[in-house]
């Protein structure tokens, strides 16, 4: 997925409010800008970061898109997965997820909840397949190099998620963790269940239940972010 704009680069000043943050633009001049980002964003808004931002659409001029680390650039905008899965979906990048004649976005289940996607198979004479229900996850944490990491924070939320994922499957159908990692400095994937004991737990009994588990690295540029290439999901929490 190609940015419809340029980046325009800033300093970080601080992160607050979740939603907010102050930036010094290279002209010297402070606005507050939007965090598309509600999490901990742990070791992604220290001040003095460089920071790529693109034009707002709201009250606000700039939204914050991109931090610069060590290990290069890392996206922060939890709303850019789902598109990113959607784009990659419609061009079959992942395999594990191919064949399905429709990919329907933001589908009612469970309690109360929406399906990231619900792909479906076409009707036809041969063997029936079943739906499958995939929830799509940012990730964006790295305290280890070549290791992404998901949760950064505590998430009932995510937890609850993982139940209505084995709840599919008990009723016959397929479902889909697939975790979708915003940096490209990456080689592995696990579960931080010293963040979160809670979602671990929920972890390995919806995988235990058959929930099935993905993971995919992004390669993140200045000009766009994209589904590159599968990570491994390291052991930590399936024994």
């Amino acid at each position: 997925m190609d940015f419809s704009a340029p980046l325009t680069p800033a300093t970080l000043l601080r992160r607050y409010k979740r939603f907010l943050a102050d930036v010094r633009f290279d002209d010297g001049h402070v606005e507050t800008v939007h965090c598309p980002n509600p999490g901990a964003m742990l070791g992604l808004h220290g001040p003095g970061s460089r920071i790529w931002l693109k034009p707002g659409k709201g009250k606000l001029n700039w939204g914050w898109v991109l931090t610069e680390t060590g290990g290069g650039l890392v996206g922060i905008d939890t709303s850019l997965p789902n598109r990113l899965v959607a784009e990659a979906l419609a061009a079959g990048r992942i395999p594990e997820l191919a064949g399905y004649a429709s990919h329907r976005p933001e589908v009612a289940y469970g309690a109360n909840s929406r399906i990231d996607f619900l792909l479906t198979a076409a009707e036809g004479n041969g063997p029936s397949r079943p739906d499958c229900y995939v929830e799509v996850k940012n990730v964006h944490w790295s305290r280890q190099p070549g290791l992404a990491e998901f949760p950064d924070c505590v998430t009932e939320r995510g937890a609850k998620h993982l139940r209505e994922l084995s709840a599919m499957v008990a009723a016959g159908a397929r479902a889909v963790m697939l975790y979708v990692v915003q940096r490209s400095d990456c080689s592995r994937f696990g579960i931080a269940a010293d963040c979160d004991p809670g979602y671990a737990a929920a972890f390995r009994e919806a995988r235990n239940k058959g929930v099935e588990a993905l993971c995919y690295a992004c390669q993140v540029a200045r000009a766009g972010v994209a589904i590159e290439r599968p990570l491994p999901l390291v052991s930590n929490v399936l024994e």
